[in-house]
C-alpha cells in the first residue's frame, strides 16, 4: 500500500505558485526562469529566452566596442531587449490571470490560489519598469538612427 501511495503522489503534478511565477518573471524573466519553473528544463521557450539574453549581452558589448556602428550588434542587442521586455510582459500576463483559470491550468487538484497584494505590487513594478525600459530602448534607437542620418547628410554635403 505504501508503494502505491508513493507512486500516486510522485505522478501528481506539484502545486505551482502564482506569486512565485510572477516574481520569477519579474526578476529573471529575460532568463526564462518563470518558464523553467512552470514547464521544466525541457521547455524550448525558456531556452530561447536564455539564448536571446546571452545574444543581447553580446550585442550590447559589440555595440559599445564599435561605437554603436555594428548591424550585428544592433540585431543581437534587440533580441536581448525583446527578451527583457517580454519577461516583464509575462509577469503581467501571469499576474492578471484570474485565480480560477490559474488553478484550472496549473493546480487542478490543489487548494485554491489567492493572489493578494504581493502579486498586485509586482504587477505595478513590472508595468513601471518594463515600460521604462521599452521607452528608453526606443528613444536610444531613434536617436542613434537620426544621428547616423545627420552624419550621412554631412558627408554628402562636403
Amino acid at each position: 500500500m505504501t508503494t502505491l501511495t508513493s507512486s500516486l503522489t510522485a505522478s501528481r503534478p506539484r502545486k505551482k505558485s502564482k506569486l512565485l511565477t510572477v516574481f520569477l518573471a519579474f526578476v529573471a524573466g529575460a532568463l526564462g526562469a518563470h518558464r523553467f519553473y512552470l514547464k521544466g528544463l525541457l521547455d524550448i521557450g525558456a531556452w530561447l529566452h536564455l539564448l536571446s539574453t546571452v545574444l543581447g549581452i553580446m550585442g550590447a558589448t559589440v555595440l559599445y566596442a564599435t561605437d554603436f556602428n555594428s548591424a550585428f550588434g544592433w540585431i543581437t542587442a534587440l533580441a536581448g531587449a525583446t527578451s527583457l521586455v517580454s519577461g516583464f510582459l509575462a509577469a503581467l500576463v501571469f499576474g492578471l490571470r484570474p485565480d480560477e483559470k490559474w488553478d484550472a491550468q496549473y493546480n487542478p487538484d490543489g487548494e485554491p490560489t489567492r493572489s493578494g497584494w504581493p502579486v498586485v505590487i509586482l504587477l505595478i513594478l513590472s508595468l513601471m519598469i518594463g515600460t521604462g525600459i521599452l521607452m528608453a530602448v526606443l528613444a536610444f534607437s531613434f536617436q542613434s538612427f537620426f544621428e547616423s542620418q545627420v552624419e550621412a547628410a554631412r558627408a554628402l554635403s562636403q
